[in-house]
């Protein structure tokens, strides 16, 4: 009997395991979800990549905006609600420039183990904010730290919305993440046509990245690649 409980016990905690390996590789994938549409790159033979900012607005957003006139490049920003609603302006600035707007959810909290309502006040918050600051058409939309799990890519998938990761983010490595010229040098090495680039530039700690996009974005116009918000790019989707 001790025997058979023994092996029992340890059949639970094997399929414990398991199932938090599988949870976890789930919400993390940066190519697969349970329901609707997920992007991460986009299939093209065109020399195209889009630019893409995560967080803020912020005290940076200003800088970010000169950096990105001086290279002439558009990017799209997945901006936060409760950081929108303290800089309103600033979402106002982007659009003037040219640059897409994203959402990127109001708390910034993790999508995942929460509730559906929570889940939807989320994105339907944050989507309000972005209506009320001009933001028109359709409003891309990426998770925190690209994590979700089972409702929210459903509730995306009835609202035929996609969810937009990235396939290069150089400056989460943390062995390149305090050197804007290695950010450089990875994205420029690892780069391919149709590329979603994901930098952090809006606070203070990521200064690095703020002076790394000069350099990206010269090094690939060097390639010959052209630089798409996340629309445009999608757009271009087997071209």
């Amino acid at each position: 009997m001790k025997k058979k409980r023994s092996i029992i016990a340890l059949a639970i905690a094997l399929v414990l395991f398991i199932y938090c390996i599988t949870t976890y590789k789930l919400m993390s994938s940066r190519t697969y979800q349970v329901a609707g549409e997920l992007v991460s790159r986009v299939e093209t033979s065109q020399k195209v990549v889009a630019l893409t900012f995560d967080d803020g607005p912020s005290g940076h957003t200003d800088d970010i905006l000169k950096t990105l006139e001086q290279a002439d490049v558009q990017a799209t920003f997945f901006l936060i609600g409760t950081e929108i609603e303290k800089r309103p302006e600033d979402v106002k600035k982007l659009l003037q420039a040219g640059h897409e707007i994203g959402n990127h959810t109001y708390h910034h909290n993790r999508m995942i183990f929460k509730s559906p309502s929570y889940l939807r006040d989320e994105v339907e918050k944050t989507d309000q904010l972005l209506r009320d600051a001009g933001v028109t058409g359709e409003i891309l939309f990426r998770p925190p730290n690209g994590k979700k799990l089972l409702y929210l890519p459903y509730y995306l998938s009835q609202h035929d919305r996609k969810t937009i990761m990235w396939n290069l983010e150089p400056d989460s490595l943390d062995e390149i993440a305090s050197s804007a010229d290695q950010i450089v040098e990875y994205t420029l090495t690892n780069i391919q046509p149709g590329s979603i680039i994901l930098l952090h530039a809006m606070y203070d700690s990521r200064a690095e990245s703020l002076k790394a996009v000069q350099g990206i974005v010269s090094g690939l116009k060097a390639q010959g690649y052209q630089f798409k918000t996340v629309s445009e790019l999608l757009q271009m989707q087997g071209k």
